[in-house]
């Protein structure tokens, strides 16, 4: 089956962002009298809000996970969000997929802001064929919702023509959901072993690493 399109995870595979959401975090639930080590955190980076703020907070009702989702997001945005730089080939691998007849969707869960942004710094406006963003669904990661609308604004593609590239165990787990098939990258911070475990089909370092294996990858087929 020769695929028609990709959907790529931005924060942890295109860009890199999770260290930076990371200390977001732990400075939010600090202040809200909470604290967990850093990698407890990093563990949940992929989820959103809510269901990454309930998982550590279990007695934190709907409104005091919107009030810190709020709060991680306007911390990450005025004092993070510029330091983000792409990970290496990323825009190349996005604009390689393009030149190769591929559809190229930003499957993400950020902010609309957050992924203008990012698709800028990719130097990707041209080639990207469709986006998503957390204004699209209620439930985020590892809620399905988000690839289920990233392949709706394809139209016309299935999802066995469908692959997704992601740096986390949770993306994995929930393109699974909607029988699409994904890719694993190491350049999040999670293990191989996770990744396999939530049923990644290939496991690469990076972008970069994938761009250098494109035609022999998954996405080459």
């Amino acid at each position: 089956m020769t695929m028609k399109a990709i959907l790529f995870d931005i924060d942890g595979t295109l860009v890199d962002s999770n260290d930076h959401h990371v200390s977001v975090w732990d400075e939010t639930f600090r202040a809200a009298g909470q604290a967990f080590d850093r990698q407890t955190i990093h563990d949940q980076i992929g989820n959103g809000t809510d269901m990454l703020v309930p998982t550590l907070m279990l007695e934190a009702d709907k409104a005091t996970q919107e009030q810190l989702g709020e709060a991680h997001g306007d911390a990450f945005k005025s004092r993070y969000l510029r330091q983000v730089v792409p990970l290496p080939k990323a825009g190349e691998s996005l604009r390689h997929a393009s030149e190769r007849g591929r559809k190229v969707v930003l499957a993400s869960w950020a902010s609309r802001e957050e992924v203008d942004h990012y698709v800028d710094l990719l130097d990707a406006r041209d080639v990207v064929d469709a986006g998503t963003s957390s204004d699209d669904v209620e439930k985020t990661k590892p809620a399905p919702d988000i690839f289920f609308v990233a392949l709706k604004k394809v139209g016309g593609v299935g999802a066995e023509e469908t692959i997704v590239v992601s740096d986390t165990p949770c993306d994995v787990e929930a393109v699974g959901k909607c029988g699409i098939a994904a890719i694993g990258l190491l350049s999040g911070g999670f293990t191989e072993q996770a990744l396999r475990a939530a049923g990644a089909i290939a496991i690469y370092a990076d972008a970069e690493a994938l761009l250098a294996d494109y035609a022999r990858s998954p996405l080459g087929t």
